[in-house]
Formats: structure tokens, sequence, C-alpha cells
């Protein structure tokens, strides 16, 4: 637990503006490679999840800095941090689920197709991560019948990001 005057000087330090980061764009680059290797069976690229891992640890770097730089200077807003992330996922979101209802009902059989509306489902709450866990297992071979299967990166993102945030929050 932080105490409130360690915390707010922590704060204080970094209250500068964030900056465009070229290095950080050059790692999302090398990030993602594993990742698509890995998707495309390149047997040297086996651990393609350390691409997601990167990914992540980038992702906490990038909201951190942003929210304690509002936190020092006390612009902190929950509805505005909350409504930049929707603004940002949620139209490439859409549109992704939107392709993929229209695939997926030519494509999938009649079971396959009732399994990927609940999944669908799963995310738009943010929660096919715990969808897919319950459903199986990654890495089974019938993972290709699962559209929304990669969807579970975003939704450990955004579950980050919703306790991140609050816990930031409850320190105001």
């Amino acid at each position: 637990i932080f105490k409130k005057v360690y915390f707010l000087n922590f704060y204080k330090k970094i209250k500068n503006q964030i900056l465009y980061r070229p290095e950080i764009d050059g790692l999302r680059a090398f990030a993602v490679l594993p990742v698509i290797f890995y998707h495309l069976n390149i047997k040297l690229f086996s651990g393609g999840y350390v691409g997601v891992d990167i990914f992540f640890v980038i992702s906490g770097f990038l909201i951190s800095n942003i929210l304690f730089s509002e936190f020092g200077k006390d612009e902190f807003s929950l509805i505005k941090f909350y409504e930049r992330r929707l603004r940002r996922i949620l139209p490439a979101l859409f549109f992704l689920l939107f392709l993929s209802i229209i695939f997926t009902w030519f494509l999938l059989m009649p079971y396959e197709f009732l399994q990927f509306h609940k999944s669908l489902l799963s995310v738009l709450t943010f929660s096919s991560n715990i969808f897919f866990m319950r459903d199986g297992d990654y890495f089974i071979t019938d993972s290709s019948l699962k559209p929304l299967l990669h969807t579970w990166s975003l939704s450990v993102e955004e579950q980050f990001y919703l306790f991140f945030s609050f816990i930031i929050f409850s320190k105001k």
C-alpha cells in the first residue's frame, strides 16, 4: 500500500508531457513477429506468446505513464480515461465483429455458429479470456473454429486498465 505522501511525490516527478517514443513502436513491431510466425506454423517460433507478453508490458508501461502523468497534474478523470479507451478500441473492434458475423454465417455449421455468438457476447463484455479459458485449450486443433479466440488478449488488457485505473483513482 502506498502512503499518500510517497504516492503524490512519485507522480509529481513525472509531470512532464508524455512524448512520442519511436523505440516503443519498434518494440511493438518486433513483438508482433513471433505471434505472426507462430500462427503461420513456423516451427522456429513455437513460443509466439512471448510477443503477446511483450505487448502487455509495453501497454502497461504506456498506460501507466498516461495515468501517472495525469494524476501528477491533478487532471486524472476516470470517465475521460475510459472515454479515450472506448474511442480508440471500439471502432476497430466493431468492424472486426461485423466482418466475423458475416463470414461465420457462411462458414460455420449451426453448432459452431451458436458457440461463436456466445464468444461474441464475451468479447463485447471484455471477458473473452474467461470464456475461452472455460471453453477449452487455446492450443487445441479445433481452435480454428473460434474466430474470436485472439480477443482474449484484448480482454486481459482492458481488465488490467479497469482495475489499474481504479487503483490509481482510489489514491486520489
